[in-house]
Formats: structure tokens, sequence, C-alpha cells
């Protein structure tokens, strides 16, 4: 399994970015993908993950309604769209995968981000003025 993270940056309060994770080396259809955040001095916690269809996607209370986790099949893609985002909202962003995590309970916080199998090398976002 490889997983390779990217799109992270600087961006004003209110901003919007996309980060994308190209994976590969697993079976999509059964296994969640997670983005998960580690903001400076805070424990790693789950944002968003989604199983294949997009009606299994889950969100942290925090992100709601900001964060949109998709799925491009095609080529082998994960994005999270971001948008207003906020200073709180700063960390490094890693996209991971789970071979035994069916309802993506690491971002209800009720499973370890440290159970998950594979990691990207994560991507840093700044919410700046």
């Amino acid at each position: 399994v490889q997983l390779q993270a990217s799109g992270g940056g600087l961006v004003q309060p209110g901003g919007s970015l996309r980060l994308s994770c190209a994976a590969s080396g697993f079976a999509w259809d059964y296994h969640a993908i997670a983005w998960l955040r580690q903001a400076p001095g805070k424990e790693r916690e789950g944002v968003s993950c989604i199983r294949r269809t997009a009606d299994n996607t889950y969100y942290a209370d925090s992100v709601k309604g900001r964060f949109t986790i998709s799925t491009d099949i095609d080529n082998r893609t994960v994005y999270l769209q971001m948008n207003s985002l906020k200073p709180e909202d700063t960390g490094v962003y890693y996209c991971a995968i789970d071979m035994d995590d069916p309802k993506c309970s690491v971002v209800a916080g009720t499973k370890s981000p440290w159970s998950y199998d594979y990691w990207g090398q994560g991507t840093l976002v700044t919410v700046s003025s």
C-alpha cells in the first residue's frame, strides 16, 4: 500500500484548500481511507473518512459543513476539500488506511488513529492572516 498526500499550504482564515491523497495497493471497496490531522501540541485526530460509496462519509463535528471528502476511483485519489478554514484547522494532515474500521470510528474518536495500518507522509496546512 502506498499513500502520497499533497495540497497543503498557507491560507488566510476563510480561505479554501484541496488536499489530495494518491493511493494504491488496497481494496477500495472494503477499506476505510481517512484524513487525520495533528495540530501543534495536540493529539492526532480523525477529520474525515470515506468508504467507497459517497453514502459512507464521516466527519468530525469541528469540520462538518466545511470539509468534503470524495474519491476519484479511476485515478485512485481521495480528496479533502476544505472551505471556510479557521486558524484551529492548522496542522499536518495525513491520509491513512485501515483494514478494520468499517464505520470509520477514528472520526468519532472511538478508534485510535495509531491503529491505522498505512500512512502517507503528511502535508502541512497553515491557516493564518
